[in-house]
């Protein structure tokens, strides 16, 4: 049965492929998996990682054609520009830095879990972050998620550990404590919190 599917504008794929589909939920052939990872990146960018986590799925692993179908298929997407993990790192630093306000660190730690290699990570974070001041992107941070001063210790070490799972480092987050009057005896008793390095 032919099922269409609409893709999006991701790598400029075209709208209306269409994709074969078995009761069994496999792909049989090399087209019909082709199709299905062409609506999955419509749907939503993804690194080659989670796209091959998604069309193990729909192929049988534990034999040689399935194993080479899922080959072929990313061999395929990569040579017609549809897979980039160089590509997706970019955009996707791009899009956690100006819409979520994220910190560089929280956006390292996010690119590793979808599976991106260190050196792909490492370039485009930095060039997604070569120009963003931290303390300034640690207060449109506080602005979007409409965090206000806290009142006392407690909440002062809440709204510190959540800039922290932000991706922000201390000294950043030092800077606009102080503009709070914060006590520096507590922000530094919290620093010992800081994660190291995310790429090491």
């Amino acid at each position: 049965m032919l099922k269409k599917v609409n893709t999006g504008p991701w790598f400029g794929l075209a709208r209306g492929y269409y994709l074969a589909s078995s009761r069994s939920g496999k792909a049989g052939s090399e087209d019909e998996l082709y199709a299905y990872a062409i609506g999955a990146l419509g749907r939503r960018m993804r690194s080659v990682a989670e796209l091959k986590r998604l069309l193990r799925r729909r192929v049988n692993e534990e034999t040689e054609y399935g194993r080479t179908l899922l080959a072929l298929v990313i061999r395929r997407l990569k040579d017609r520009g549809y897979l980039n993990d160089g590509r997706y790192a970019a955009a996707y630093s791009s899009l956690r830095r100006d819409n979520e306000r994220f910190g560089r660190r929280r956006v390292i730690s996010e690119l590793k879990a979808k599976g991106v290699a260190r050196e792909v990570i490492e370039q485009a974070v930095d060039a997604a972050y070569d120009e963003v001041d931290e303390e300034r992107q640690t207060r449109a941070y506080l602005r979007r998620k409409r965090i206000a001063k806290p009142k006392d210790q407690k909440q002062a070490a809440r709204v510190f550990r959540q800039l922290l799972r932000a991706g922000f480092r201390a000294q950043a987050i030092f800077a606009v404590f102080k503009e709070w009057d914060g006590d520096e005896a507590t922000w530094s008793a919290l620093a010992e919190e800081e994660p190291e390095d995310l790429l090491s």
